[in-house]
């Protein structure tokens, strides 16, 4: 088969993907290509999230590839990646959509649910009949999660009470349910819920003035006495090692999703510099503008190996959380780095959405800072490195 490989993919990885996987993956870029593409700006510049272009989406093959509930065929994990990245090299925030909905949400309940909750929650989240988000950062918790949540759960019966708030929840001010982790006041450990929004007691407010991923729709969440049934507690999220399990799937995907952002920004760059003009010729013409586009594509290209290796570890079932944290940790900031170059590489043109730049430049940002930021990823690796963990 021919296989339109990407500009940007330097080394050609995408050899690396099986035929049936490079046939799911084209697919998807003509679908981002003619259906997103053309409408994310003005979607980014209202806040607003183009919710008509889920269906299409929901038929694409990147949801629940992970699970036996929703598996649509015999797809790795390398595979599971170029689709963030080809998600974020058209948008961030629909990566990130998909990245709340198939990793977080879908994850949470595939780690950590029973059978019963698997074959109710999966189905329906992959079809996006539910729309799923992930309850975890709090106003006054977020890079010590695993120690510092204040959200409580207790037990009532053959119910929960939960008690709290939430904050940067994405999907949460349209999703069906929200996998809300608290700290049950019975031992003290972390335990996972799946929360219909619909319960009294639960209140999703959205988070304005934000300026990157501006299409992704982030709550503050309020719990006041929202109370669930057992049967909706994650049966095996147990402690907070069940949720940074969760995280550990999809860490490497927002490294992924990094270096998709800055193939974006990158792309565009290109485009530009082969069409504008300064003293009489393409400013491509000119050596500083080179350096900066082979300074993109080197860094593009070192994230790429990096993410397909960590990928390939997940599909042998060797990777640990140090792996993922230092791929997050090094795309993103390779990712920050990028997208810089090419708003500079603009000039002036660089920091209106016209040219696509600048969304990329300010959605970095959010990229950069989510899933653990690079300090916290650092200090993973670093313990990893040493035998001394250094987060306090």
């Amino acid at each position: 088969m021919t296989f339109p490989t990407l500009i940007s993919d330097f080394y050609g990885f995408e050899a690396l993907l099986a035929d049936h996987e490079k046939q799911a993956l084209e697919r998807l870029r003509t679908f981002l290509e003619s259906e997103v593409k053309p409408v994310v700006n003005d979607y980014w510049d209202r806040a607003e999230f183009p919710r008509q272009i889920l269906p299409g989406l929901h038929q694409q093959q990147v949801f629940g590839n992970l699970w036996a509930e929703t598996k649509a065929g015999d797809y790795s994990a390398v595979y599971g990646g170029w689709t963030a990245l080809e998600l974020a090299r058209v948008d961030a925030s629909v990566a990130t959509y998909v990245g709340v909905q198939n990793g977080l949400a879908m994850g949470s309940i595939g780690v950590a649910g029973s059978a019963e909750q698997r074959a109710e929650w999966l189905p329906k989240l992959a079809s996006g009949e539910v729309i799923g988000a992930f309850g975890l950062t709090e106003p006054l918790s977020g890079s010590d999660s695993a120690q510092g949540l204040r959200t409580t759960a207790t037990r009532d019966g053959d119910d929960w009470v939960l008690n709290g708030s939430k904050r940067w929840i994405g999907n949460a001010t349209w999703s069906d349910i929200t996998i809300i982790w608290a700290k049950s006041t019975e031992d003290g450990q972390v335990k996972g819920f799946i929360v219909p929004t619909s319960t009294p007691g639960y209140t999703a407010t959205k988070i304005e003035r934000k300026q990157a991923l501006r299409i992704v729709q982030n709550a503050d969440i309020t719990l006041e006495n929202v109370r669930v049934p057992e049967s909706h507690r994650l049966q095996n999220a147990n402690s907070f090692r069940d949720t940074a399990a969760v995280l550990r799937l999809t860490r490497a995907e927002v490294a992924w999703a990094a270096v998709g952002t800055a193939i974006g920004a990158y792309e565009a760059a290109v485009a530009y510099a082969t069409s504008r003009e300064q003293f009489g010729k393409p400013i491509a013409n000119h050596q500083l503008v080179q350096d900066l586009l082979s300074r993109s594509l080197g860094n593009i290209t070192a994230s790429i190996a990096l993410c397909t290796r960590v990928s390939q570890m997940l599909d042998d079932g060797v990777q640990r959380d140090e792996h993922a944290s230092l791929a997050k940790a090094f795309a993103t900031t390779a990712m920050r780095e990028t997208v810089g170059l090419c708003r500079e590489l603009l000039g002036g043109n660089g920091i209106v959405l016209d040219y696509d730049v600048a969304r990329f430049h300010a959605d970095a940002e959010a990229l950069y800072s989510y899933e653990g930021t690079r300090e916290m990823n650092s200090l993973i690796v670093g313990r990893a490195i040493t035998g001394v963990g250094a987060f306090v």
